[in-house]
C-alpha cells in the first residue's frame, strides 16, 4: 500500500536543462570558449554543475581552477534559476491527486538545498511538499540511500510503503537499497546511451498520469 511518494527535482518535477545550460554558456562565454547546443547538454543536466562543466570544458578542463567555475556557474544559476524552467505536463494534476487523497509527498535531490528552496517556491504546485532534502542536506547524498531513509522519517512513513520516483541511475540505485519502489521517471533526461532496463526499477513511466494508475 503506498502510504507516501518521494521524487526526485530536475528531470522528474520540473524541466531545468535550458536554465542549466544558460549557465553553462554563461561559464564558458566569460572563459572565451564556445558554448554547448541546448539539445548537447540537455541530457546531462541531472547531473548538475560537475557534469556541465565537464561537458563543456572536456580536455580544456584541466586548465581551469574547478571550484571558481563552479562557484561562477552556481552564481549565474541562482540568479537566473526560474526563467525557462516549467513543471513537466501531468505533474501539477499528479500533486494535487496525492493532495487531495492525503498522501504525503516531497522531494529528495542532489541540488544543493538553498538552490532546490529557492527553484521550488517559484511553482505553487510544488509548495505543498512536505519534505525537501538537497544533496548538502546530510553527508550523504543519492545514490546513498540516507537521504531517503531520513525523509521517510520526516514523513512517518515506513520505506517499504514509499514509492521513489527520479530520471537516474543513482535515483534507482538509492530506492531500492533503501527498500522502496522505485519508478523511472522516462521523461526526464535519459542519456542515448543509457538502458533505463538494466536499472533495476520497479517500473518505467513515460507521462506522470500513470503514477495515478500505478497507486490507486
Amino acid at each position: 500500500m503506498t502510504k507516501a511518494v518521494l521524487f526526485d527535482l530536475d528531470g522528474t518535477l520540473l524541466d531545468t536543462a535550458e536554465d542549466l545550460g544558460a549557465a553553462l554558456n554563461h561559464v564558458l562565454s566569460v572563459n572565451n570558449l564556445p558554448g554547448v547546443a541546448y539539445e548537447i547538454s540537455r541530457p546531462l543536466a541531472s547531473d548538475g554543475a560537475k557534469g556541465l562543466l565537464e561537458l563543456g570544458f572536456s580536455s580544456e578542463l584541466s586548465r581551469f581552477n574547478y571550484d571558481d567555475l563552479r562557484k561562477l556557474f552556481l552564481q549565474y544559476y541562482e540568479e537566473n534559476i526560474a526563467v525557462h524552467t516549467k513543471l513537466y505536463a501531468g505533474i501539477e494534476a499528479l500533486l494535487t491527486h496525492l493532495d487531495t487523497a492525503g498522501v504525503p509527498w516531497g522531494i529528495v535531490t542532489n541540488k544543493p538545498e538553498a538552490l532546490a528552496k529557492k527553484l521550488v517556491a517559484f511553482y505553487p504546485a510544488l509548495n505543498t511538499s512536505q519534505v525537501l532534502l538537497g544533496g548538502d542536506s546530510l553527508p550523504q547524498r543519492k545514490p546513498d540511500p540516507e537521504p531517503l531513509r531520513v525523509a521517510c522519517a520526516q514523513l512517518s512513513c515506513e520505506t517499504i510503503n514509499t514509492w521513489y520516483i527520479g530520471d537516474a541511475l543513482r535515483d534507482m540505485q538509492a530506492s531500492n537499497a533503501a527498500g522502496m519502489t522505485s519508478v523511472v521517471a522516462n521523461w526526464g533526461y535519459i542519456k542515448v546511451t543509457d538502458d533505463v532496463a538494466q536499472w533495476q526499477a520497479d517500473y518505467i513511466i513515460n507521462h506522470p498520469n500513470e503514477i495515478l494508475q500505478l497507486i490507486n
